[in-house]
């Protein structure tokens, strides 16, 4: 069963003016395609053909000589699910259960916003940014490259991806702005109460 590109959960436009629609295009269209495309190259004619995207993961996370494979692997995940961490009239401080998380673990909203976004932009090169939930408590942290939290047993709630290709059509080298704009007006917080 190969894998598959998701579709987008609003359409190409309904995140601007913040992410616009030629970069989302770009993004989903081209990188989180080829990223699906170069997986099914590499388990084709495989056992791993059967799996699902996570045993892929697990699998190739747990050999080396698969570099190629988890790389591409869990960027089809991470983006997939970047697509939902998102959303049309999102941002801005969060509601519902992961409120009281946020509060209890970092002290208020603010105080997490503020590491997130410094997480983010501290982020060396290419990765991620992820609110997560370790064991009965919520943290930050951040991911190179295509690495992702669901292989060091971490429970993803919520991402921000800061390769260039997320932001640079929009907002250039302001990785920082990018970021903000994320947490104001983008940030699905339904999304995470539904990953608790």
């Amino acid at each position: 069963m190969a894998l598959q590109l998701p579709d987008l959960p609003y359409e190409h436009d309904a995140l601007a003016p913040y992410v616009s629609a030629e970069t989302l295009g770009f993004h989903h269209d081209k990188h989180h395609q080829a990223y699906v495309t170069n997986a099914n190259k590499l388990i084709a004619g495989t056992d791993l053909e059967a799996k699902s995207l996570e045993e892929i993961i697990a699998v190739a996370a747990a050999d080396p000589a698969k570099k190629g494979l988890f790389n591409n692997a869990a960027q089809v995940w991470n983006h997939t699910f970047l697509w939902h961490s998102m959303k049309p009239n999102g941002g801005g401080a969060a509601s519902g259960a992961i409120a009281k998380l946020i509060d209890r673990d970092f002290g208020s909203f603010d105080v997490f916003a503020e590491k997130f976004a410094a997480a983010a932009v501290a982020q060396f090169g290419s990765g991620w940014a992820w609110l997560v939930s370790n064991g009965d408590k919520l943290d930050i942290v951040t991911t190179a490259n295509a690495d992702t939290p669901i292989v060091r047993g971490l429970k993803p709630l919520l991402t921000v991806d800061v390769w260039e290709h997320a932001y640079y059509l929009d907002y250039q080298n302001r990785r920082p702005d990018y970021v903000k704009i994320f947490l104001d007006k983008l940030a699905n917080w339904d999304f995470a109460n539904a990953n608790l």
